[in-house]
């Protein structure tokens, strides 16, 4: 059964014209249901992150900061969400969802969460909507209690996933691809285990090529027993922070290649959403739930 992770939490009260399209959130799960590509049953409620989890990624102290609403006015900015006790517990529970999801995936081969891929959280703070790094806890967690080896992270967000980088620097058993767009935030990118950065206004073409000549090769020469997907739909033209071209079916087609290369490999895959800003919701919610629909194709025909 396709298991997805999808709790009330994950939507948080932001401004009207905040630039975050935080009722995404709410119309993926419910425009899947209302087509019946999934239904009540395929969802899951996550549970949240334990302190000592957290600890395994994020220091004490800027744990410490978090639990008792400390940050520097600064710091809270850089976040780019008004800093609340109910900011926290949502990043615990979307963080612990992916973690769940890897597990989910193991079991049926691909799991999805309808919220995270919090790739700009470091070690030591939060920056661009990150709170908790949610693929770097779930990676240490996996390693930790026996349940992957070898790990890759797949990143198609537009945007470098530099908390991912940073965290994962000197992790072996955790392989960090980033493809993402070489003009753009974060404009200081610390290292992935491979980057790849894409000129503006890379189209389909040029986009999927790069993809295909890089991930096969990538997985041959990883060897993963477990991949993390940032499925992220700012690769859009019609994007307001993305910078490249794509075309709703050219991310579509990026997904499938993904998805296939995970399930033609017999190689569980975690999928988390990443981010997605055009102007129309409509063309950010459609791209996203593209991901769903495949997912359910191919894994469950």
């Amino acid at each position: 059964m396709l298991k997805v992770a999808f709790s009330p939490i994950f939507l948080y009260q932001v401004p009207e014209k905040h630039r975050f399209p935080m009722q995404k959130y709410r119309l993926i799960p419910e425009r899947l249901i209302e087509e019946g590509i999934l239904s009540e049953d395929n969802f899951f409620a996550p549970d949240k992150l334990t302190e000592e989890e957290i600890l395994t990624t994020h220091t004490p102290e800027y744990w410490q900061k978090l639990k008792t609403q400390t940050l520097s006015r600064k710091e809270a900015r850089a976040i780019g969400f008004e800093m609340t006790p109910e900011l926290v517990e949502r990043g615990r529970y979307i963080a612990h969802a992916t973690y769940e999801c890897a597990l989910y995936a193991k079991q049926y081969g691909v799991s999805l969460n309808v919220a995270g891929g919090t790739h700009h959280s470091f070690a030591d703070h939060g920056e661009g909507f990150c709170v908790f790094n949610d693929v770097c806890i779930a990676s240490n967690l996996l390693l930790s209690r026996g349940e992957a080896e070898r790990i890759l992270v797949v990143d198609l967000d537009v945007h470098q996933g530099n908390g991912n980088a940073s965290i994962m620097a000197n992790e072996p058993r955790v392989f960090v691809f980033s493809m993402h767009g070489e003009k753009n935030y974060p404009f200081r990118k610390p290292p992935s285990d491979l980057d790849i950065e894409l000129a503006n206004d890379t189209d389909d073409e040029t986009y999927l090529t790069q993809l295909k000549q890089t991930l096969p090769n990538l997985i041959a020469e990883h060897k993963p027993d477990l991949i993390f997907y940032q499925s992220a739909v700012d690769v859009l033209a019609t994007d307001k922070l993305g910078k490249l071209a794509l075309t709703p079916e050219g991310c579509k087609q990026r997904d499938d290649f993904v998805l296939r290369q995970a399930r033609d490999n017999n190689i569980p895959i975690s999928v988390v959403m990443g981010g997605g800003y055009s102007e129309d919701i409509e063309d950010v919610v459609e791209a996203h739930c593209n991901t769903f629909r495949l997912a359910k194709q191919l894994f469950f025909g």
